[in-house]
């Protein structure tokens, strides 16, 4: 083979395998992006917890339902209303 030819295949070869990598990372990247949008799906998912209302007995969303703590312990309520209503008008620590 002539020194040309020899540099043709070689430049050839060097192309073909920055294309590979390219391919390779790009793979690579979009399968840990999966991963990560599939991580956030199921946290996501577990922080949307239904919890009942002491008062009325509604199931809300933990997300947006109205939160007392009161004696170490955390309460969650549909309303104000309803919060109201358990505390007798006196609201304590509201977080």
């Amino acid at each position: 083979m002539n020194p040309l030819r020899l540099l043709v295949l070689g430049c050839l070869l060097y192309v073909f395998w920055r294309l590979l990598r390219r391919q390779l990372r790009d793979k690579i990247q979009a399968e840990l992006l999966r991963q990560q949008q599939d991580e956030q799906k199921k946290q996501e998912a577990a922080a949307d917890v239904l919890v009942e209302d002491p008062v009325c007995g509604v199931l809300i969303p933990k997300q947006q339902a109205v939160r007392l703590r009161q004696d170490g312990r955390t309460y969650y309520f549909c309303s104000e209303a309803c919060c109201d209503a358990f505390t007798g008008g006196t609201k304590g620590q509201d977080e």
